[in-house]
C-alpha cells in the first residue's frame, strides 16, 4: 500500500509539471513569471547594495518603505482594471512599465546621476510588480479546468518563483562582483520585457464580464475587493498571515545586508549569496511541495510555511555563522515555496472570479505595505538592539501566529475538500467539462440537496422547468409520452432542454431507486452554460441528441421560464 501511495503522489507530482508544460497558455503565463520575477529579485538585490551605500542601514531601511508605501497605496485601487477585461494585456502593460523604468534606472547609475531619480524608478517599478501578481494569479484559474490543476499550476509557479528566487540574486551577485549595480538593472529591464512578449501570445475563453463605465469608479470597485475580504473570515486568516510573513520578508531585505556586511564580514557580494540560499532553498521545496497537489491539506502546509518564514531567522540570530545562516535561509525558501502553493491556491478558491484580481491586489497592498514595515523595524532594531536580537524578536513572529491559528486553516481544509466533491461530480457532465475552474466552482457553491424515494416523480412532462439536476446516487428512468426512453445514474443530468430551449419538460424522470440528487437554480445554470462559448456548444450539442428521442412541440408563446 504504501509503494502505490508513493507512487501515485510521485505521478501527481510530474502531472504537475508536465499538464502546465502541455497547455500553451499556461506555459507561456508560467514563463512570463519566471522573468517578472528574476527582473523584481535583481533588481531588488542591486537597489539595496545603492541605498546601503547611500545611507547605511536606516537608509537602507526608509527605501524599503518608501518603495512599498505607493504600491500598497495603488495596488487595490488599480486591480479593477485586471477585473474589467482580459488580465493578460494588463500584464502586458504591466512588464512594459516596468522594463523601461529599469532601464532608465540602468542609465542613470552607469551615468552616475542623482540617486533620488534611482529612488523614483524604483517606486514605479515596484507599483508596476505590485500589480503584476495580482492580475497574474486572477489570471491562473481561468486557464485551470480543476482544482487539481490550479494546485498543479500554483506549484509550478512556485518553483518558477523559486527559481527566480535563486537565479535573480544570484546573477545579481555575479554582475555585482564583477560590474556594478547599473548592469544588473539592465538585465532586470531585458527580464520585463521577455515577459511581456511571452503574455502577447496567451489565448484563452475569457469569462463574462460587465461593460467598462464610461466614468470609471475605480475607487468604488476597489471597495468592492476589500468587502469580499472582510465578508470571509478564511479570506481573512489567509490574508493576515500573509501581512506577517510579508513583514518578515521586509525584514530580510536589511537582513540579508546587515548579516552579510556586519555579522559575518561576507562584504555586499555575500548579500546575493544570502538571497540565493533562499531561492536554493525554495527550488527544493517547490519539488517537495509538488507531492501536495492532491493532499487535500493546503491550509496544513501553509501554515508550516508561515512558520518556516520565520523559525530559521531567530536560529541566526542565536548561530551567527555564515554556514548556519545559508543553510538556515535554505529553509526559509522552503517555507516560501509552501507558501506560494498553497495561499495562492486557497485564495483562487475562496474568492469569487468577478473581484479575483482586486482580492489579490488588497493582498498585494498588505504585502507592500508589510514588506515596507517589516524593513524599517528591522532598521531601527538593529540600530537599537543589535542584529542578533533584531533577528530573534522578528524571526518569532511567525511561528507563533502559525500554530495559534493551525485549527482554523484544518477547518478550511475540510471545507475546500467538500467543494472539491461537488467540482468532481459537475466534471463528469458533458457540458460543464469545458468550464474553468472559476465558473465550475460557481455552480458547484449553488448545488442544493433532493432526495426522491423510489417511484416518485423528479420532474413531470408538461410543466415548466425551473431547475437542473445532477444524480449523486441511485437510477432514474427518463420517461417520454408513456415510455422509458433512458435510465440515468451517477454524474449524469437532466432539466437543460426546458431551461436552455424555454419549453416546458420534455420528459417525466421517475426514481428508479432512492435517488440523491443535487440541483441548481435555472439563473445559475443559464448564466454559466451560456457564458462561455465551448459549454454552450456542448449543451447545444447535448440538448439537440435528446429531442429526437423525447420532445414534445413547444407551447406557442411560452414565457421564459425560470431556467
Amino acid at each position: 500500500m504504501r509503494v502505490g501511495g508513493s507512487r501515485r503522489r510521485l505521478g501527481e507530482a510530474a502531472s504537475a509539471f508536465t499538464s502546465n508544460w502541455r497547455n500553451p497558455n499556461l506555459r507561456r503565463a508560467q514563463l512570463s513569471f519566471l522573468g517578472a520575477w528574476t527582473a523584481e529579485w535583481a533588481f531588488t538585490v542591486a537597489l539595496g547594495v545603492v541605498a546601503y551605500n547611500d545611507g547605511g542601514a536606516i537608509g537602507l531601511g526608509l527605501v524599503g518603505l518608501l518603495r512599498m508605501v505607493p504600491s500598497a497605496l495603488l495596488a487595490p485601487l488599480l486591480s479593477p482594471y485586471a477585473d474589467r477585461g482580459r488580465r493578460e494585456r494588463v500584464l502586458v502593460v504591466v512588464s512594459t512599465v516596468r522594463g523601461v523604468a529599469t532601464a532608465v534606472a540602468a542609465v542613470t547609475v552607469a551615468l552616475a546621476g542623482p540617486v533620488i531619480v534611482v529612488y523614483v524608478l524604483a517606486v514605479l517599478s515596484t507599483i508596476a510588480a505590485t500589480l503584476f501578481r495580482p492580475a497574474h494569479s486572477a489570471l491562473l484559474p481561468t486557464l485551470c479546468h480543476t482544482g487539481h490543476e490550479l494546485a498543479s499550476a500554483n506549484v509550478v509557479r512556485g518553483m518558477l518563483d523559486s527559481v527566480a528566487t535563486l537565479a535573480g540574486p544570484l546573477l545579481a551577485a555575479v554582475l555585482l562582483a564583477v560590474t556594478d549595480a547599473s548592469v544588473v538593472f539592465a538585465v532586470a529591464a531585458a527580464a520585463s520585457f521577455w515577459a511581456g512578449l511571452l503574455l502577447l501570445r496567451v489565448r484563452y475563453e475569457a469569462s463574462p464580464r460587465p461593460a467598462s463605465p464610461r466614468r470609471p469608479a475605480l475607487m468604488r470597485e476597489a471597495v468592492e475587493g476589500v468587502r469580499t475580504v472582510t465578508r470571509s473570515r478564511d479570506l481573512q486568516l489567509i490574508l493576515g498571515l500573509a501581512a506577517v510573513q510579508s513583514m518578515t520578508r521586509g525584514a530580510l531585505t536589511v537582513f540579508s545586508v546587515v548579516v552579510a556586511i556586519e555579522l559575518v564580514g561576507t562584504g555586499e557580494a555575500g548579500v546575493g549569496a544570502l538571497m540565493a540560499a533562499v531561492g536554493v532553498g525554495a527550488v527544493a521545496g517547490s519539488l517537495g511541495a509538488s507531492l501536495l497537489v492532491g493532499t487535500g491539506r493546503l491550509g496544513a502546509w501553509f501554515a508550516v510555511g508561515v512558520g518556516l518564514w520565520g523559525l530559521p531567522i531567530a536560529l541566526i540570530g542565536v548561530f551567527p555563522y555564515e554556514a548556519a545562516a545559508l543553510g538556515l535561509l535554505a529553509l526559509v525558501g522552503v517555507g516560501n515555496a509552501l507558501i506560494d502553493v498553497a495561499g495562492f491556491t486557497l485564495i483562487g478558491r475562496l474568492a469569487p472570479d468577478a473581484v479575483l484580481a482586486r482580492v489579490f491586489g488588497v493582498l498585494e497592498s498588505l504585502v507592500a505595505v508589510s514588506i515596507g514595515l517589516g524593513a524599517l523595524l528591522a532598521s531601527a532594531l538593529v540600530e537599537w538592539f543589535g542584529v542578533e536580537a533584531a533577528l530573534v524578536s522578528i524571526g518569532l513572529v511567525c511561528p507563533v501566529l502559525a500554530v495559534a491559528a493551525w485549527r482554523r486553516l484544518r477547518r478550511l481544509d475540510r471545507s475546500v475538500d467538500d467543494l472539491d466533491v461537488d467540482v468532481e461530480l459537475l466534471r463528469k457532465v458533458p457540458m460543464f467539462r469545458p468550464l474553468p475552474l472559476p465558473a465550475i466552482e460557481q455552480l458547484a457553491r449553488g448545488l442544493e440537496p433532493v432526495s426522491v424515494p423510489a417511484g416518485h416523480a423528479v420532474v413531470t412532462q408538461g410543466e415548466i422547468g425551473d431547475r437542473y439536476y445532477v444524480i449523486e446516487s441511485g437510477e432514474a428512468d427518463v420517461v417520454g409520452d408513456g415510455q422509458v426512453v433512458a435510465t440515468l445514474g451517477p454524474g449524469e443530468g437532466f432539466g437543460e432542454i426546458a431551461l436552455l430551449r424555454r419549453t416546458r419538460r420534455t420528459a417525466t424522470v421517475l426514481a428508479k431507486n432512492a435517488l440523491q440528487l443535487r440541483s441548481l437554480t435555472s439563473d445559475r445554470f443559464i448564466s454559466v452554460v451560456l457564458g462561455y462559448t465551448p459549454s454552450a456548444q456542448a449543451a447545444e450539442e447535448g440538448v439537440q441528441g435528446q429531442l429526437h428521442r423525447y420532445a414534445p412541440e413547444p407551447l406557442p408563446d411560452e414565457p421564459p421560464g425560470s431556467s
